[in-house]
C-alpha cells in the first residue's frame, strides 16, 4: 500500500520580463490580481487548504518584490529563495531542496490561476511509478461554445518529483528540467511519466494567456472563491458584485463578470464577460468592455471600447478610445506633457544665465591650460552634455556592467577583460594631442546608431541572449561618441572603440564550440613536445601519463584564457606603436598561434615539473603561476615580431652617384 510521504512545494516565480510585456515589465506575473488577490497568494491559500506545510518561492533577481508583496497564509511556512544568476528550473529544485531527501517535491509555477487538487497529482504520480511525473493541461473547453476545444495538450509547468532526481542535477550552475534533467534521467535508464490534469491549471506567461486563464476560470467554475454577492440577473447571467460597488440602473452587464469593492459603472456602459473589474475603477458613460481585466484604480473614459485588454493599476484610458487585444500600462503622460513646456522655458533661461556667468572664468582658465586643451562655450556645453549622457548611460546599463564585473571576477578565461577599460583610457590619454585637434560637430547619424543599438539590446533581452546585450554596450558607446563629437573624432578613436570589444566574454555557443577542440589540441601538442624531448608518454583522453605522474588537461587548461589575454596584449601594443596597417594586422593575426604555442610550452613544463615535484601545494603553485609566466614570453614574441617586420621592410638608403671627371690641362 502506497503511503503519502511528506510534501514540499517549490514555486517557480521566474525572473523579470525585461520589457516584452508592458504590464509585466512593472509587475511580475506572480503578483497579477485575480478577483482581489494575487495569483501567488491564491496558490498559497490553496496549498494550505490541502494540508501543505512548507513552500519555497524561487525567483531570479527580483525576489525582494514577492517577499514584500505576498501575505503568506499563517498555516504555511514560506521561504523565499532569490537567485541573482539564472539557475534553471531544475537548479531551483536543487537549491530549494537544500539537501532534503525524504520529501516529495511538488513543483508549481507561481503564475497559475486554477491549481489542481494535490491528491490528484499524487495519485497520477503513484500510478506512473516514475521518479518524475509531468502534468499536462487538457484542451481548453469554453462554456460559451460547448464542445469547442483548442485541441492541444499543453505544459502546465507542474511536476511531481521523488528526491532521487537530485542525483541527476549538477551541484551548481544552470540546469533546466525539460532540456537538462529529463534527457539526463532517460540516458541513465530512468523513466519519466506524463499525466493529464482533469482541468486546465490556468498557468500563463503573458497577458494573452492571462486573459485566457481568467476566461476559463470564470466560465467553468460554478462557485467562485470570492466574498462577493451573486446578483440575480435575467438569462442566468452570473455577475458577482461587491456591496460597495455603484452600478447605474441603465448599465448592462452580461456575465460571467466580477465587480470588486468601490467600482463605478456609469450610465449606458456595457460589460460583457468573462470580465473582472478591480477595486475603485471607473467605467465612463456609454463605454463597452468585453472580455477584459481592469486592475484597481484604473479609469476608463466615456464612449470607449475595450475588447480583450488588460488595464494596469491606476492606468487611464482617455474618452473615445477604441482598443483591441492590448495590455495598457500605467503612464504619467498627461502630467509630463503639462510640465514639458515649462521645463523647456526654464532650461533655456538658465542656459543663457550660465553662459554669461561662465565665459569670463573660461577666459582665465584658458590662459593656464596647455595649447591642446582650449576651453570655450561650445566645448564646455558639449562636455557637460557628454557628462549627463554618461550618467544616464551608466544608470541604464548598470545591471549589464555589474554582470560583466562578475564575469571578470569569476572566470579565468575573461579576467583580462577587467584591464580593457583602463587600458582604453590610457590609449586615449596618449592620443590627447591628436584628439584635441578634432572639431566637435555633433552628428545626427549617431542618434540612429544609438537607436539601432537599443533595438539590438532589446533583441538580446527578448531572446535571452546575454552576449547581444553586452555587445550593445560597446555599440552604444560608439554611437554616443558619434552623436556628441562627430565623424572626425569618431574616426580618430574608432580603433580604440573596437578595442573595447575585447572586454566582452564570448557567446556561450562560440565558447562551447571552441573549448573542446582547444582542449584536444593542448593535449596533443603537449604530448608531441614531450615525445620529441625523448620522454615516454601515454595519452589517455585528456590525461597525460608521463613516468609515475599523471597530468590532466582540464577544460580550464585549453588555452582560451591565454587567447583572450594575448588578444588584449596584442591590441594594446598595436594601438600604441606607429607602424603600417598591414604590420599591425599581422601582429593581431599572430596572437592566436602565439597564445597556443605559449599554452603548449606551459603544459609541457607543467608535465615535466610534476615528474620531480611532489605535494599538492607545490603542484598547485606551479600550475597556477605557470600561466602568469607566459605573459612576458608572449609580449617578447610580439616585440620580436615587430623587430623582424622592421628588418624585412626597411628600405635601403639611397646613395648619390659620385662622378669623377678628368680635368684638361693646358
Amino acid at each position: 500500500m502506497w503511503s503519502k510521504p511528506p510534501i514540499k512545494a517549490i514555486i517557480l516565480a521566474g525572473r523579470c520580463d525585461f520589457g516584452r510585456c508592458p504590464v509585466a515589465a512593472g509587475l511580475p506575473e506572480a503578483l497579477w490580481p485575480v478577483a482581489g488577490k494575487t495569483v501567488i497568494e491564491r496558490l498559497l491559500i490553496s496549498l494550505a487548504d490541502q494540508g501543505i506545510k512548507r513552500a519555497t518561492i524561487c525567483s531570479s533577481g527580483d525576489g525582494s518584490l514577492p517577499a514584500e508583496s505576498i501575505q503568506a497564509d499563517s498555516r504555511l511556512e514560506v521561504k523565499f529563495l532569490d537567485e541573482p544568476l539564472p539557475v534553471g528550473t531544475a537548479g531551483c529544485i536543487r537549491n530549494a531542496a537544500d539537501g532534503e531527501t525524504d520529501a516529495l517535491f511538488l513543483v508549481l509555477p507561481a503564475a497559475i490561476i486554477s491549481p489542481p487538487k494535490i491528491d490528484v497529482l499524487l495519485e497520477a504520480h503513484r500510478d506512473g511509478g516514475s521518479d518524475l511525473t509531468i502534468m499536462l493541461n487538457p484542451p481548453y473547453v469554453w462554456r460559451i461554445n460547448p464542445g469547442q476545444e483548442n485541441g492541444q495538450l499543453t505544459a502546465s509547468g507542474i511536476y511531481v518529483c521523488n528526491p532521487a532526481i537530485l542525483q541527476h542535477i549538477p551541484k551548481e550552475g544552470y540546469f533546466d528540467i525539460k532540456e537538462g534533467l529529463i534527457p539526463e534521467m532517460l540516458r541513465c535508464g530512468k523513466s519519466v511519466h506524463a499525466a493529464v490534469l482533469p482541468h486546465h491549471a490556468g498557468n500563463f506567461r503573458d497577458w494573452r494567456e492571462y486573459l485566457n486563464a481568467i476566461s476559463n476560470y470564470l466560465e467553468n467554475t460554478p462557485n467562485l472563491d470570492v466574498d462577493l454577492k451573486l446578483l440575480r440577473l435575467p438569462d442566468q447571467q452570473k455577475v458577482w458584485a461587491a456591496a460597495s460597488s455603484k452600478i447605474d440602473k441603465d448599465a448592462r452587464i452580461y456575465g460571467p463578470t466580477v465587480i470588486i469593492d468601490g467600482a463605478i459603472i456609469s450610465k449606458g456602459a456595457v460589460i460583457i464577460g468573462p470580465t473582472i473589474l478591480g477595486r475603485n475603477i471607473t467605467i465612463g458613460e456609454n463605454s463597452i468592455v468585453v472580455n477584459s481585466v481592469i486592475w484597481d484604480g484604473a479609469k476608463v473614459g466615456p464612449d470607449c471600447e475595450l475588447q480583450r485588454c488588460v488595464i494596469d493599476y491606476s492606468a487611464v484610458v482617455g474618452g473615445g478610445t477604441i482598443i483591441q487585444e492590448k495590455a495598457i500600462p500605467f503612464k504619467l503622460e498627461g502630467m509630463l506633457e503639462g510640465l514639458a513646456g515649462s521645463a523647456v522655458k526654464i532650461a533655456k533661461n538658465q542656459a543663457n544665465k550660465l553662459e554669461h556667468t561662465l565665459q569670463p572664468h573660461l577666459d582665465k582658465i584658458n590662459k593656464r591650460l596647455p595649447d591642446w586643451a582650449p576651453l570655450n562655450k561650445k566645448n564646455v556645453l558639449t562636455f557637460v552634455a557628454a557628462g549627463l549622457v554618461l550618467v544616464a548611460f551608466l544608470w541604464s546599463y548598470w545591471a549589464g556592467i555589474m554582470d560583466l564585473w562578475t564575469t571578470w571576477q569569476r572566470s579565468d578565461e575573461y579576467s583580462s577583460g577587467l584591464l580593457v577599460p583602463f587600458l582604453t583610457v590610457y590609449i586615449l590619454w596618449s592620443r590627447r594631442h591628436e584628439i584635441a585637434q578634432c572639431h566637435i560637430r555633433p552628428c545626427v547619424w549617431g542618434l540612429f546608431a544609438f537607436i539601432g543599438a537599443q533595438v539590438f539590446r532589446l533583441f538580446g533581452l527578448f531572446f535571452m541572449y546575454g552576449s547581444a546585450e553586452r555587445l550593445s554596450i560597446v555599440i552604444s558607446i560608439a554611437a554616443l561618441v558619434l552623436l556628441l563629437f562627430g565623424w572626425q573624432l569618431f574616426r580618430k578613436v574608432s580603433t580604440v572603440l573596437l578595442f573595447l570589444c575585447l572586454m566582452l566574454p564570448w557567446p556561450n555557443r562560440v565558447q562551447a564550440a571552441v573549448a573542446l577542440p582547444l582542449q584536444r589540441w593542448s593535449t596533443s601538442s603537449a604530448v608531441f613536445c614531450l615525445e620529441t624531448m625523448g620522454y615516454e608518454v601515454t595519452p589517455e583522453g585528456n590525461v597525460i601519463h608521463i613516468g609515475q605522474a599523471s597530468v590532466a588537461v582540464a577544460e580550464a587548461c585549453n588555452g582560451l584564457r591565454m587567447v583572450t589575454a594575448f588578444f588584449v596584449i596584442s591590441g594594446l601594443v598595436v594601438l600604441l606603436v606607429r607602424r603600417t596597417w598591414w604590420e599591425k594586422l599581422a601582429v593581431l593575426v599572430s596572437s592566436l598561434p602565439i597564445a597556443l604555442l605559449c599554452n603548449t610550452i606551459r603544459l609541457t613544463a607543467t608535465a615535466l615539473a610534476f615528474t620531480v615535484i611532489s605535494g599538492e601545494q607545490w603542484e598547485k603553485i606551479f600550475h597556477d603561476f605557470g600561466g602568469y609566466a607566459m605573459m612576458p614570453l608572449a609580449l617578447a614574441a610580439v616585440v620580436g615580431e615587430f623587430w623582424v617586420l622592421s628588418k624585412l621592410t626597411t628600405v635601403p638608403t639611397k646613395q648619390e652617384a659620385i662622378i669623377i671627371t678628368r680635368q684638361k690641362t693646358g
